[in-house]
Formats: C-alpha cells, sequence, structure tokens
C-alpha cells in the first residue's frame, strides 16, 4: 500500500473518526439512493425516513455511550445519516416539482409581471433571458406559474410580429417588465448517452420555458423600471456588453481567434475575454469550442475551480501583506487568519460576479471546508478532508453527483492529494524542481483522469498534456488578469485578446493533428469504473508490479464495442431531434442513416448536438446517409454528421442543396435499387424516376422523399417514408399492386410526421403497419402528429409511439412487437412526463 495512504488510514484510526468519515460517505450514499428514483415517493414517505435516521442515531448514541465496538457505531452513523439524506433530498425535490407548469397553461397566452433575473444572451433570432414571475394572469384571472421562466425575445420570429416592428431595446438584467408569453414546460431530447437538458435546467430552478409574444395584435411589452434589484448581474452585463464592444471594433486580420476560419479575430477573442471575466460562454463560437474540446482545456475558457481557487490564493496572499502592514489588525484578528477568511471572501464574489454557476459553488464550498480546517487548527488526514468536500457540495447540491464535472474535479484533488504530499517543503525547492513537480503533477492527473473521461464522453485528448501544459499558465497568468485589468482600463482587453490568440495558434496547431483525440464506443458502468481503478493505480507512489496491475482493468473501456444485431436481423434507432426525422439502421456490420434531423439556427443544428455524439458514442461508422428530401427538418444536420463521417456515401433527393453537394459527390435516390447487408435487403421504392436530380416544376420537394424498405432474413419489413403525401402513397399502393409487390410492414415510420395531409386510408390498409413512429417536437407547432390521424392508425389495431412521450425509440427486427424507448428505459423523476 502507499506510505502516503497508509499514513492516511492511521492516523484516521488514531484519532477514532470512523464514525465521521462513515457519516460523511452517508451524505453522498444516501443522495446517490434517492437520485436513482425514477419518480418522487409520496412526502410521508420522506418524513418516515427523517425518523428512522433519528431513531438510528439514538441507537448510535447508545451504543457509544454503553462502549460498544467503534466499528459497529461507525457503520450505524453511516446507515443513519444516508436515510436522513435520501428523506431530506427526497423532500427538496418533492417542494421544487410542486411548482411545475400545469400542463393547462401550456400554449395559452399569459400576461405576466417579473424581473430578469439572468444575463441575457443573444442568439441568432433575438435574446433570451430568466424571468423572475411576481404575478400572472389568465383571461384577467390570476394563475400560478414556476418562480423562473426561461423566455425567447424574437422581434419578427415566434411571436408572429414583422421582421421590421419596432419594440424598443431588449430587456436587461435587473429591469421589471410586463409582457405577454407563450409557456411550455422544459422538454428536451432524450437519446442514449445524451445531454440531459431537463435535468440542467432542474438545477438551474427553470420550471418552464416559452416567448414573449411580440404579434401586432399582441398587448406590447413594457418596461416598468430599472430598479437596482440584482446589482452584480446589471454590472455584469455592462462588462461583458463592453468587452464585446470594445474589441468588435478593432481591426483584426480575417481568421478566427481559435479555429482559423473567416471572420473578426478580435471579435472571436472577445468571446474568450468576456467568458473568463463574467462567465458568459455563449459568444464563444461553436468551432472554437470544437478545437477547446479536442485539446481538453475547455475547462480553462470557463469560470472553473481551477481559476477561483488561483484567486482565492492570489487574495489571500494579497490580504496578508496588507494586513501585516497595521500591527493594530494583527493584534485584534492574527494575520493568517485574515489571510484566509479575506481570500475566501474576495474567491465567493469572483464565483458570484462570474454567474454563481454550479462549478464556482463547489469550489467555493471546498475552499470553505478546507479554510475552516485550517482556522480550527484540525490537521485531518486527506482522505478524511476530500470526502468532507464532496459531503459539503452533495449537501448543497444533490444532483451535482450527476455532473460529469463534479467527478472530474473530485478524482483529479484525490488523486493529487494521495500522491503529492499537501504540505511539504515547496518555499525550498528551486523553479526547476517546481516546474519539474507541476510537470509531473500535469502528468499524473492526464493519466489519472483519461479513463474517467472515457467513461463520461466516450473520446479523450491525445494532445491534451502538451495543451495544457502551455495553456494552463498562459491562461491562468497571462489571459486571465489581463482581462480582469481591462475592466479598470479598457485596453488592456485588447491585450488579453492578442494573448488569447497566441493561444489559438498552438490549440489550432495540435487540433490539426489526425490523432488528436481517441474515441471509443459508450462502455457500461462496470467497464468505466474497473477503467477509473486502473488508471489511479498506474499513478500511485507504489511498485511497479502494482502499477501495471492498472493495465488490464482498462482493457474492458478501451476496447468495449456496442452490440451489434445479428445477421439476418436488423435494428432501427429514431432518434430524438424534435421537428424532423432521423433514423439510424443497423445491421450486423454496416450501418445507414435516414435523414438528419433540422437545422435549428446558424450555428445549431440535430447533426451537431445529437447524431454525431450519438454516433460517437455507439462508435458507429455510417456507410451512407440518405437525405430523403430537401426539407430543412430532413437535411438540415447532414453537413455536420458528413464532417464527421468521411467515408459514408450521400444519396437522397437533394438537388439545390450547394452545401451538401460540394461537400460530397452523391447519388439520387431512384426506385428499384437495390442492395443487401448481412442479410438484409434494402430496396427504393420511390421516387420513380430520378425526380431527385431533376426539380419538377411546381411539385413540392415532400413529393420527391425517398421510400426506403428493408427486409429481415425472416421477412420483417421496415418501411421509411420521409414526407410522401396522399398522391405519393396512392402511387405506391398503386405500384404495388401492377408488380406483384407486398407494402405490409411491421413498423411504418408515419408519413410527414403525422399531418393531416399524408397516412390516407388506402396506403394504411395495405402497410398494415403493427407499430407506428411519428417524430414531432413535443406540442409542435404544425400540430404533428394530427389527432384524427393518430386515430385512424389505432382503429386499425397499431401501436403510436410518439418521439415526444417516448424520446429516442429503439425498434428490432427479431423483437418486431417491442420498441424501447429511452424516457422509459432510463426514467428519472426530474423529467418531464407528456400528459
Amino acid at each position: 500500500m502507499p506510505s502516503v495512504a497508509r499514513q492516511a488510514i492511521e492516523g484516521v484510526r488514531a484519532n477514532d473518526e470512523w464514525p465521521l468519515a462513515h457519516a460523511m460517505g452517508g451524505v453522498i450514499l444516501g443522495a446517490v439512493a434517492q437520485l436513482q428514483q425514477p419518480a418522487l415517493s409520496p412526502p410521508p414517505v420522506y418524513w418516515l425516513c427523517l425518523v428512522c435516521a433519528v431513531l438510528l442515531l439514538g441507537l448510535y448514541w447508545w451504543k457509544r455511550v454503553s462502549r460498544a465496538p467503534p466499528r459497529g457505531r461507525a457503520w450505524l452513523s453511516a446507515l443513519a445519516v444516508a436515510v436522513a439524506v435520501f428523506g431530506l433530498v427526497g423532500l427538496r425535490a418533492v417542494h421544487f416539482s410542486s411548482l411545475a407548469l400545469s400542463p393547462a397553461l401550456e400554449g395559452k397566452d399569459i400576461a405576466v409581471t417579473g424581473v430578469v433575473a439572468s444575463l441575457p444572451q443573444p442568439v441568432e433570432q433575438g435574446t433570451r433571458f430568466v424571468l423572475s414571475v411576481e404575478s400572472a394572469r389568465l383571461d384577467g384571472e390570476a394563475v400560478a406559474l414556476p418562480p423562473l421562466a426561461d423566455l425567447g425575445w424574437y422581434p419578427g420570429g415566434w411571436g408572429g410580429a414583422p421582421a421590421d416592428a419596432d419594440f424598443g431595446v431588449a430587456p436587461r438584467a435587473g429591469e421589471r417588465w410586463r409582457m405577454t408569453v407563450r409557456l411550455k414546460a422544459p422538454h428536451g431530447a432524450r437519446n442514449p448517452h445524451g445531454f440531459d437538458y431537463e435535468l440542467r435546467l432542474w438545477e438551474q430552478g427553470v420550471q418552464a420555458v416559452g416567448y414573449v409574444r411580440l404579434g401586432g395584435n399582441d398587448p406590447p411589452p413594457v418596461r416598468l423600471d430599472q430598479a437596482l434589484r440584482h446589482p452584480i448581474l446589471q454590472l455584469r452585463q455592462r462588462v461583458r456588453d463592453s468587452i464585446l464592444r470594445t474589441l468588435a471594433t478593432s481591426v483584426g486580420a480575417a481568421s478566427s481567434a481559435i479555429s482559423g476560419s473567416p471572420g473578426d479575430r478580435a471579435s472571436r477573442a472577445a468571446g474568450v475575454v468576456a467568458a473568463l471575466v463574467t462567465g458568459d460562454q455563449r459568444a464563444i463560437d461553436r468551432s472554437d469550442w470544437n478545437v477547446f474540446r479536442a485539446t481538453g482545456v475547455a475547462h480553462l475558457v470557463s469560470i472553473s475551480g481551477l481559476h477561483i481557487t488561483l484567486f482565492a490564493w492570489l487574495a489571500a496572499q494579497v490580504v496578508g501583506v496588507l494586513w501585516r502592514r497595521s500591527p493594530r489588525w494583527c493584534l485584534a484578528v492574527p494575520a493568517p487568519t485574515a489571510s484566509l477568511v479575506g481570500g475566501l471572501c474576495l474567491a465567493a464574489l469572483y464565483a458570484v460576479f462570474s454567474g454563481w454557476g454550479v462549478p464556482a459553488q463547489r469550489t467555493i464550498l471546498m475552499l470553505a471546508v478546507v479554510f475552516l480546517l485550517r482556522l480550527t487548527g484540525r490537521r485531518w488526514p486527506w482522505p478524511l478532508v476530500w470526502l468532507l468536500a464532496c459531503a459539503a457540495v452533495v449537501l448543497a447540491d444533490p444532483w451535482a453527483l450527476l455532473q460529469p464535472g463534479f467527478w472530474l474535479s473530485f478524482v483529479a484533488v484525490g488523486v493529487l492529494f494521495a500522491i503529492f504530499p499537501i504540505a511539504g517543503s515547496e518555499g525550498k525547492k528551486s523553479a526547476k524542481a517546481r516546474f519539474g513537480s507541476l510537470f509531473h503533477q500535469q502528468a499524473v492527473v492526464t493519466v489519472a483522469l483519461a479513463p474517467l473521461t472515457l467513461l463520461l464522453f466516450g473520446q479523450v485528448s491525445l494532445v491534451g498534456f502538451a495543451a495544457n501544459l502551455v495553456a494552463i499558465p498562459w491562461v491562468t497568468l497571462v489571459v486571465t488578469p489581463l482581462a480582469f485589468a481591462g475592466v479598470l482600463w479598457a485596453p488592456l482587453w485588447h491585450l488579453a485578446a492578442w494573448a488569447v490568440e497566441g493561444l489559438g495558434w498552438w490549440l489550432g496547431l495540435l487540433a490539426s493533428f489526425p490523432w488528436a483525440q481517441f474515441e471509443v464506443a459508450s462502455a457500461p458502468l462496470w467497464a468505466g469504473l474497473a477503467g477509473v481503478m486502473g488508471g489511479v493505480l498506474l499513478v500511485m507512489r507504489a511498485p511497479w508490479s502494482m502499477r501495471l496491475v492498472g493495465l488490464p482493468l482498462c482493457f474492458p473501456l478501451l476496447l468495449w464495442q456496442a452490440p451489434r444485431p445479428d445477421p439476418g436481423t436488423f435494428e432501427l434507432l429514431a432518434a430524438d431531434i424534435g421537428q424532423g426525422n432521423a433514423v439510424l439502421v443497423r445491421t450486423a456490420g454496416h450501418a445507414l442513416l435516414y435523414d438528419t434531423g433540422p437545422r435549428f439556427s446558424a450555428s445549431a443544428d440535430a447533426g451537431d448536438r445529437v447524431l454525431v455524439p450519438l454516433l460517437r458514442a455507439l462508435n458507429e461508422q455510417l456507410d451512407v446517409v440518405m437525405v430523403s428530401h430537401r426539407d430543412n427538418d430532413h437535411s438540415g444536420g447532414a453537413a455536420a454528421v458528413l464532417a464527421q463521417q468521411p467515408r459514408a456515401r450521400l444519396t437522397g433527393s437533394i438537388a439545390g442543396e450547394a452545401q451538401l453537394l460540394a461537400m460530397r459527390a452523391w447519388t439520387p435516390c431512384v426506385a428499384g435499387q437495390h442492395w443487401s447487408w448481412d442479410g438484409v435487403a434494402f430496396d427504393l421504392l420511390h421516387p420513380p424516376v430520378a425526380a431527385s436530380a431533376h426539380m419538377v416544376a411546381g411539385e413540392r420537394p415532400n413529393a420527391q422523399s425517398c421510400v426506403l424498405r428493408i427486409r429481415a432474413a425472416d421477412g420483417t419489413t421496415a418501411l421509411l417514408v420521409g414526407d410522401v403525401e396522399r398522391a405519393q402513397e396512392r402511387a405506391l399502393v398503386e405500384r404495388a399492386a401492377l408488380s406483384g409487390d407486398v407494402l405490409q410492414a411491421a413498423l411504418l415510420l408515419v408519413p410527414h410526421h403525422g399531418s393531416k395531409t399524408s397516412s390516407s386510408e388506402g396506403f394504411l390498409d395495405a402497410v398494415q403497419p403493427r407499430i407506428a413512429l411519428v417524430q414531432a417536437a413535443y406540442r409542435s407547432r404544425f400540430g404533428h402528429p394530427a389527432p384524427e390521424v393518430v386515430e385512424r392508425y389505432r382503429a386499425r389495431g397499431a401501436q403510436v409511439i410518439d418521439s415526444a412521450g417516448c424520446g429516442a425509440a429503439t425498434w428490432r427486427s427479431n423483437q418486431p412487437a417491442d420498441v424501447e424507448c429511452e424516457r422509459t428505459r432510463r426514467q428519472h423523476y426530474w423529467q418531464h412526463r407528456v400528459p
């Protein structure tokens, strides 16, 4: 056993602190147990847990008085605390869920009065902000709304106003407004290994999303006053806007600050500078984020624990130096105490100014724990300090346990505690020795966190060590101080931007290497935990014979492959991408993507947000990308997918799509095309001629949709039909009758998302689907799927699966009656349940 760990454990035993350590472990255990609940229990259950915890603590106290064995008492204290935390977290969740938006208020025009309680974020069509609701009225009657609502302000957009309508300046932080809004419950995409949007809003306390009504027939929004309700928030907005305005007017070369793509260099660097000062990361360009992730430095361009810890250390040093200049102050409060308290308070102010995000809250709590121990003169062994910090964070925010940043930060700190002495002769080391120590620490953290990063994200940067070795001191000691000094003297922001550009050159060079990132399929939890243990063993201070045991523990994580269908069968995964189609078809050795979902804005689409992460998590290499037709909700994500899948062939009805045609050679989809993969037959049934290569005058793109039939070896069939409408459905039925073909299919991708213009009775009689799969957004503004269409399917005995209620749907040809829904397979109580 490593000497440091042995000494730590002996210290715990010597001080008889096992009950305390177990109690803190009980905090984490109780929170983890409660977070596993798929649905919340009734409040009496959680109150009963608190009563049981009190009884267990009483038993613990009785056993302590009666001098029972200490280890038994320790486990009893852990159980008591775990039960208490389970009940407390459950009661918090019950209270918060009771404030949720009523389904009866969704989609209604509601007059609200409230205060802008967030930093407004510019988006493509307008602005988004969080409104703290004071009052709300529907048709003159008072109604109850959640305390916080995330709103969009879209002049000429969602509200229906003309593009040149004048509604004045968009709301600013701290202002009080009266406006008419339309709301709905937070409802995000649910995909395997995907981002949990609903959990993020749950943590932020937001339980309603929507937009401000700015139509010509709506009452205009009214700014009521600009009282000083959120002074720090208002100051943040002024500083952010000043940074963007100052640097946007700079004259820069026509290249990106980071990625090197065309654009205003100074303007792009402004986003990084604003993020470091105010915590607002929205101004950072998406291509720059891709470089940050590829090089493993994304943590440096946000207000991370590293920044706040460094700020606390620098602030403590400054306070200590100033405090020692006054003998009277030193007599009143010792300089070391004033230094610690002052450093923590100033770091907390910095965290509040930067937005008081979850990482900042975690860091302040961790620093408070460590500083409190030092102020009280306690010298606990590092495992106890580490566990106490974890328990404090979990008590404040139990849902932090579900965030990758929690595990990355605490595992990194734990490894550094275990490998390097907390107290030593740092002051006696030469500069060369200190650099060697920093180099060693960076290498240790990189190796130890690599398996955890692979488990959480399915990829790890192979150039991250080299990138961070330069980026950490450069951002910490050069960019960040210049960015903050610019608040006092704006010209320094130009120096900070130039420093960002210099770093960008280095990161862009590293990211351009073909081996910059290593990707694996998302492994199960057991393989990930084994890999994390292996990574920690490899860097421990122990004999190499013990450390090399970590290598085989990493193999399951590194070599894991997602299960594939058997030969002769296929699997169909309909991704949850909102309003649009995107279906992944997998056989034993091949894969096809049918449609790529919508483009949400100029900087966001379903390909980048959903499909690329999904394909990476499955470690899937596509053979074919088929875009059924040119509509945005089918082709919007194609560019992002094709960029990540260089070997995939492109086919479909995409004549006139200049961006896609420029990326890759393509083949029009034509009825009669046929191929076979692993015993599974693929047939194109529509369009009958190469209509996708030549746009027919006056014909809608829907009419050219590629209709793909997939048939397993046992005859089980799936039919993917894009947006065909009644005329094309009738033509399909007639051609099948003439040729003696059979349209019958076990699964049908419902035409045109369930529109009234499709799913004709004759077509449904010919197909006779057992499963009718609808890909449409929650509360689709097009009304998809239409109620009469849904009833038409149900009248024929078909099971209608709606992606809004199901999430990503997985169907297998060897189990044709079953559909696996992501929302029920991974059910959590914070998820929205469709009424």
